[in-house]
């Protein structure tokens, strides 16, 4: 009796940056992380990249490619100087995580298939189709409907976090 080869279903092939939709890259955790710092601040204060890399836990040459986006995208202020430091260049009520996570290449794919088939196609749906459905709409309702507003540092975090300057 001749045996068969045992067909396998073909592996997704991901490189680093094809990363689970809801899982956000450490790029996007960093961003979310100083600005949620920076709306912590009283108004018109601003902090010093070195506060920002204790606050991130990244280094200095990796958060200063972070903030320079952040800058470009019109979230941040940077001054440079004795008394420069970041801020944020709008109120924390106007600034969306949707916005940092997008300042930063993070732009969640609505067409993934979770398991693995290409893109989605909810005519012809794969098993985890309806759960990842709803896991990517309240992702994305998550990132849109909060602001920098709605975050503020507990009691913990505020002994860990370098003073405004």
């Amino acid at each position: 009796m001749a045996r068969r080869k045992r067909e396998r279903a073909p592996r997704a092939r991901r490189s680093g940056a094809e990363r689970a939709e809801m899982h956000l890259s450490a790029t996007a955790e960093y961003a979310l992380r100083a600005m949620t710092h920076l709306a912590s601040l009283p108004p018109g204060t601003s902090a010093r990249a070195t506060d920002l890399e204790a606050v991130t836990g990244t280094s200095a040459p990796y958060l200063a490619k972070v903030l320079r986006k952040l800058v470009v995208a019109g979230l941040l202020v940077s001054q440079k100087g004795h008394h420069g430091g970041f801020s944020l260049a709008r109120p924390p009520a106007e600034v969306r995580f949707l916005d940092v996570l997008e300042a930063v290449g993070h732009r969640p794919d609505p067409t993934r298939c979770a398991f693995g088939w290409g893109e989605c196609d909810p005519d012809a749906p794969c098993p985890l189709h309806d759960a990842w459905s709803r896991l990517t709409a309240s992702f994305r309702e998550w990132a849109t409907t909060t602001t920098l507003a709605g975050v503020r540092a507990t009691g913990a975090e505020r002994r860990r976090l370098p003073r405004a300057r």
